[in-house]
Parts: structure tokens; sequence; C-alpha cells
């Protein structure tokens, strides 16, 4: 069995007890309020931007586009113009279907074995519908979370709280956003434990953001809903932070540095894991491009001119040793 997800649960364990120790016991708030964000953004846009620079100078020496239907080629052939486009125009939409509604994940099948050894596809719609809820929730939250950086709150994150608040339970108001985000959260993990061909194939380092991110949705639902936080001492922090005038106000408890912790670590960890899909799927050769060899010669824009050896350069070279070996040659001389 594949217990290599208990490293990534301990080592979570351990970070949330380095910071409540080193807060309540140790009086370390600037160190876990002030540098250690101040890190990790650093850190985030640094690693961010050398990636995509790295990936953005990868050749393609081909025209490799992923497709999963017909390509443009005779005229009473009919074109899938969605799953092989062989316009610019089309890769965008395509892109965006992807990016947006996670298209190819929708199109995945699961293979099952029927009675009798027979073999069946199905769609895997929970894994989609997972997904899709998590990277929406994160979406949500992400966005929400912009008040307390900004003075005064732009409207659109006044709407946007309002629609995430809009099945309001009482007092304070459940924001469906962070209670999907867990939920989400929790699938994609119990998935991974539970399922023998995923939990195969999953290294710690897969588990380690999963129990991350269920640590920050939880920190932030407990500082939410039941263990109270001064919201106006909270925002007193970031905004400093935000205006690069840092501050430690009082009468913050360490959930709450926990939850920012979590959060720097996060950021930390992300230019240099799986998560970097985010900004690596619009650079993939196999989305980005489009599917038109039939009418257009791909070359290779990273050849650079080499020395070629022509045949009739070797056998001017070889022919008296081809001859001798019985060989056939164009010029006997």
């Amino acid at each position: 069995m594949n217990v290599k997800y208990m490293f990534s649960f301990m080592a979570v364990i351990l970070l949330f007890l380095l910071a409540y120790a080193g807060v309540e016991a140790a009086g370390l708030q600037v160190v876990f309020g002030i540098i250690i964000p101040y890190t990790a953004l650093a850190v985030f846009i640094m690693g961010f931007i050398c990636r995509i620079m790295c990936w953005a100078s990868s050749p393609v020496p081909f025209r490799i586009p992923t497709t999963c239907g017909q390509q443009k080629s005779l005229p009473w052939i009919k074109q899938s113009k969605l799953d092989c486009p062989d316009t610019n125009g089309g890769v965008v939409l395509r892109m965006i279907l992807e990016v947006v509604f996670f298209r190819s994940l929708f199109r995945n099948l699961k293979l099952r074995v029927k009675e009798g050894g027979k073999f069946y596809y199905g769609l895997e719609i929970f894994l989609w519908v997972g997904a899709l809820a998590f990277h929406y929730a994160f979406f949500t939250v992400a966005l929400r979370h912009l008040r307390f950086f900004t003075e005064p709150v732009p409207f659109f994150i006044k709407i946007l709280e309002q629609l995430d608040g809009f099945f309001q339970f009482g007092l304070p108001i459940v924001y469906l956003s962070g209670i999907v985000l867990l939920a989400a959260a929790l699938y994609l993990c119990l998935r991974r434990m539970l399922s023998p061909q995923v939990n195969y194939i999953s290294l710690a380092a897969d588990y380690f953001p999963l129990f991350l991110i269920i640590g920050i949705a939880l920190t932030g639902i407990l500082m939410r809903y039941f263990a109270k936080t001064d919201v106006v001492a909270v925002k007193e922090l970031t905004m400093g932070l935000a205006t690069f005038h840092p501050t430690i106000p009082q009468g913050i408890g360490g959930l709450f540095y926990v939850h920012l912790f979590f959060v720097s670590v996060l950021l930390m960890y992300f230019p240099f894991s799986k998560l970097m899909h985010m900004g690596g799927v619009f650079l993939s050769p196999t989305r980005n491009m489009p599917c038109n060899t039939r009418a257009e010669r791909h070359v290779n824009p990273w050849n650079y001119p080499v020395e070629v050896h022509s045949y009739e350069e070797y056998e001017d070279h070889f022919r008296e040793l081809m001859i001798e070996a019985g060989l056939p040659v164009e010029k006997k001389e």
C-alpha cells in the first residue's frame, strides 16, 4: 500500500505546530507575519517568471498538437474544428474551453472490467466535477480575500461576496466557496488515497499541496465561524503588507498566523511543483498550436546551419573500399 501521503500529512502537521508555537510560545509574530510572507511572495514571483521564461525558450521542433478529431483535409470530409483547429482563432477557442471548462478532463475515460472479462470505457464525471469545483472555489476565495488588501474595497469584490453568501444561514454569513473548497480538496485527496490506480502512481509531492490547501481552508473556516478573529486587526496587518509599511497589531491569535504561514508555504512551493500547470497550460505545444500540417510546412525555428556530407562526397571518399567490398557505386572512377 502506498503510504507516502503520511509524509506529506506529517509535514503539514509540523508546519502547523511550528507556526502556532512560534507565535504563541516564542512571540515570533514579526517572523510569521512580515518576514515569511514577503519572502514567500518574492520566491513565488521570481520562481514563476523563471519557469515561464524557461518553457517559453524551449525549442518546439515539431508541430505536435493533441488531436481528438478529424483534421482539415478534403472539402467533403467534415473537420472537427474544436478538437483539431487549423487556425489561430480555433486554437484560442480551444484554449478557452480547456482553461475555463476543463474540456479534456471532461472527455477523460475510465477503463472498467465487466463480468466475463469484457472491457468498457465510461466517463469519469466525478473527477471533472471535483476538479472544476476545486479550481473555481479556490479562485473565488482568492478574489474575495482581496478585500483585506484594498481600501476602498473594489465594487466587484462586494458583488462577489454577495453572490458567494447568497444562501445565508445566519451570522456570520456562510460563504459557499470556502465550504466547497474544503470539500473538493478532501475529495481529490481521498481519491488519490483510495483509488488503487491513482494511489499507485502518487508521490508525496502530489499529496503535500492538497493537505496544505485543506489546512488553509480549515483554518480559514475555523477563524470565521468558531475561533473569532479580530478582522480589523487582520486588515491592518494585511494593508501594512500591501503598502510596504508592515505592522503587527495586537489581538490577532495564533490561528491566523498558521493560516498565513500555510499560504506563504504554498506560494513558495508553487513554482517548483505541478501546480505550475496554471501557467504552463498556455505554453503547451500540444494545446497552443494549430493542426495545419497538411496546409503549411512547419520549419523548426531553432535549426542552425550544419555541415552536411552528401552521398556523392561519401562515395568519393570510400569508392575504392566500396568496390573492394562488392558494394554498388554510381561512378566507377
